[in-house]
C-alpha cells in the first residue's frame, strides 16, 4: 500500500510531519512513510514537558521491531504537550500517525512551518 501523505501537513527531510493547531502550536509526529518503513512499533520515548528543542537535533526515539530511530525537532521551542498515550500505546503510531498517534506540541513560531517541506516535495523524496 502507498503511504500516505496529507497536502494540509508540511514535512521534513527527516520523516516527521507537522502542522499548526488553532492554538497557534506546532504538533508533529512520524509521517506514514516512516512507520510504514520501521516496521511494528514497540517503544516510544518522548520529552518531558518544558524541554527545549532545538531545530534538527534528536528530541525522543521511536523503537520498532527492525530498528531504532530518533525523532527529530522540525522547529527549535519548548515543549508544551506530549501525546503521552504515543508512549504507553505505541502501536497507535502504526495505526494512526497523523491523526492519535501525533507526539509533540511545541511553542514555536508557526511562520516557520512555511520553510519546511510541503507534501509535493516530501512525495518526491520518498519518491511517490
Amino acid at each position: 500500500m502507498a503511504s500516505q501523505t496529507p497536502d494540509e501537513l508540511r514535512y521534513t527531510a527527516e520523516h516527521e510531519w507537522i502542522s499548526v493547531t488553532e492554538a497557534g502550536r506546532v504538533r508533529f509526529g512520524i509521517t506514514d512513510h516512516a512507520q510504514d518503513a520501521l516496521g511494528d512499533v514497540v517503544y516510544v520515548s518522548l520529552p518531558s514537558l518544558g524541554a527545549v528543542l532545538i531545530a534538527g537535533e534528536p528530541c525522543g526515539e521511536v523503537e520498532s521491531t527492525k530498528s531504532v530511530s530518533d525523532i527529530y525537532a522540525p522547529l527549535s521551542g519548548v515543549v508544551v504537550a506530549r501525546n503521552d498515550a504515543a508512549e504507553t500505546s505505541p502501536e497507535t503510531l502504526n495505526g494512526d500517525p497523523y491523526g492519535a498517534g501525533w507526539l509533540i506540541e511545541i511553542d514555536a513560531d508557526p511562520a516557520a512551518v512555511n520553510g519546511l517541506l510541503a507534501a509535493l516535495e516530501y512525495r518526491a523524496l520518498i519518491g511517490e
